[in-house]
């Protein structure tokens, strides 16, 4: 894993966002528009937002590095590994779609892949093992996201992650004897011992979502 060049891509857009606001004036103008279900506070709601896009871009290397001290701790590496690559891709080697988008902006974009890449891939290992490739649920944060980035172009990011997840894991991926060890593996006390040291990803910004919003 090469998150050190992920941490200092990041450093970077935070400088550029640091020296030019563009992402907090961006989400000035978008705070009107958000989608009625995105909960923010009465004060501060624009300071709120930018901390949670700086969170949601930041958790991208820690999560890489923990999924693979968990990975390699639980003896489940070669599993795993593949989808950390892909993610770390994203980053280092955004895709063509990416073109035109600088600092934060670009890194919020970035971020969505690959947390939306986890997503799928938990959904994956679920609907096989019953439980998830890794424990962590972004599916709000991930919303969340979807909803700042924009329907058009976030379902074009979303696109991606499938054909990713479609050319890196299918039906086959499942039935080999290495996956029959693997689902041993799981249920195996080295493996929950590994995952309770995971490190707490989900900060608490005060952004919320209300998924039973009758405005929604």
């Amino acid at each position: 894993m090469n998150t050190a060049a992920l941490r200092e891509q990041i450093q970077k857009a935070q400088q550029h966002e640091a020296e030019t606001g563009l992402l907090t004036r961006q989400l000035e103008t978008q705070l009107p528009h958000l989608h009625a279900a995105i909960q923010l506070p009465d004060v501060d709601a624009k300071g709120v937002m930018t901390r949670f896009v700086a969170a949601y871009i930041e958790q991208v290397p820690d999560l890489l590095d923990a999924a693979n001290d968990v990975a390699r701790e639980a003896g489940i590496e070669s599993q795993i590994k593949p989808v950390l690559k892909i993610a770390e891709q994203f980053f280092l080697q955004p895709p063509a779609i990416m073109t035109g988008h600088i600092g934060l902006d670009s890194l919020l974009d970035e971020a969505y892949l690959a947390h939306r890449l986890v997503e799928e891939v938990n959904d994956l290992y679920i609907k096989h093992f019953g439980q998830p490739l890794i424990p962590l649920d972004t599916t709000v944060a991930n919303l969340i996201a979807h909803h700042l980035i924009g329907e058009e172009f976030a379902n074009q990011l979303d696109e991606a992650v499938h054909h990713a997840v479609d050319e890196m894991l299918n039906e086959d991926s499942f039935a080999l004897e290495s996956v029959e060890a693997y689902r041993e593996k799981l249920n195996s006390p080295d493996t929950g011992a590994a995952w309770k040291r995971w490190p707490c990803l989900s900060r608490q910004l005060g952004v919320g979502l209300e998924l039973d919003q009758s405005a929604a």
